[in-house]
């Protein structure tokens, strides 16, 4: 088997691992409050990583250099991000919060123009007046004439998510770390603030066994096993483009599972609003692949 498509295969198992996290999101913050499942889920997430670190050899290096980047790179992901994500997941829909998060890419490309410099093109433009426009069909419901939002602290918490994680991933674009390296680390200065956070808000309470697999299943899985199966992926592909677009493939599965599983009713409005977001990220896409692979 070549490269390519052994990375296709890697990029398709981290593509079905994230297209179950909204489900599990939903089903573990119907038992749990935000910081409880993510406290949960960061510890699992950082002893995977810490095993995975210290199988590679990598402790000794782990251990000495790349503390200066994780001191805020781990304030930033995952404290930051997951619990404005997982705050966004607790009051709306797992469809909208799925939706509305799939909008990171064109946020990170019009951050990129301060922050690093670039231009936007006139193709930047329009796939993201496209996309945000579905934003907005998804954010009123439907009516997109009325400006009285069902849950507006819920639609600003899933956007400000997206601004987070492209934020972060510009400031990590000369992060020298290897990725599961790094990631340990972030995780390593995040779950002590986290701990913190939890023993001064609501302490972590016994919810039961379902709500503990379910905490443990987004921190094996979502922020675990799926972003290392993503950056194997992105390490062996000719082309970043060849997997970077199974991504697409991931709303759909989402929220068919939200139907089935959590029996969310998929709304006109999210569907609509999503197909508007998936051509817009395509449009945004497909005028940066570069020829040939």
């Amino acid at each position: 088997m070549n490269k390519d498509r052994q990375a296709i295969l890697y990029g398709l198992g981290a593509v079905a691992l994230w297209s179950t996290v909204a489900t599990a999101f939903k089903v573990a913050l119907a038992w749990m409050s935000p910081l409880e499942l993510m406290w949960l889920a960061v510890l699992v997430s950082w002893a995977l990583m810490g095993a995975l670190v210290i199988k590679q050899g990598n402790l000794a290096t782990a251990l000495r250099t790349g503390w200066k980047t994780a001191a805020w790179a781990g304030l930033m992901n995952p404290v930051a991000y997951y619990l404005v994500l997982f705050a966004a997941y607790d009051r709306l829909p797992g469809q909208e919060a799925m939706a509305l998060n799939y909008t990171w890419a064109l946020a990170m490309a019009f951050l990129a123009v301060p922050l690093l410099g670039q231009r936007l093109t006139r193709m930047d433009i329009i796939a993201g007046l496209i996309a945000y426009a579905g934003v907005w069909v998804i954010a009123t419901r439907g009516a997109v004439f009325n400006v009285s939002f069902a849950d507006p602290l819920g639609v600003v918490l899933a956007l400000a998510s997206t601004l987070l994680w492209a934020l972060y991933w510009l400031l990590n674009a000369r992060d020298s770390r290897p990725a599961l390296v790094g990631q340990w680390q972030n995780f390593t200065v995040g779950l002590p603030v986290l701990t913190i956070l939890l023993l001064l808000g609501p302490g972590f309470q016994w919810h039961g066994w379902g709500a503990l697999g379910a905490g443990v299943y987004v921190g094996l899985f979502e922020m675990g096993i799926a972003f290392i199966l993503w950056q194997m992926a992105v390490h062996k592909v000719s082309r970043t483009a060849k997997v970077s677009n199974l991504i697409f493939l991931s709303p759909p599965v989402s929220l068919m599972l939200l139907f089935l599983v959590v029996g969310e009713p998929i709304l006109p409005s999210t569907l609509m609003g999503l197909v508007l977001i998936l051509l817009g990220l395509g449009m945004q896409t497909q005028q940066k692949q570069p020829e040939g692979g």
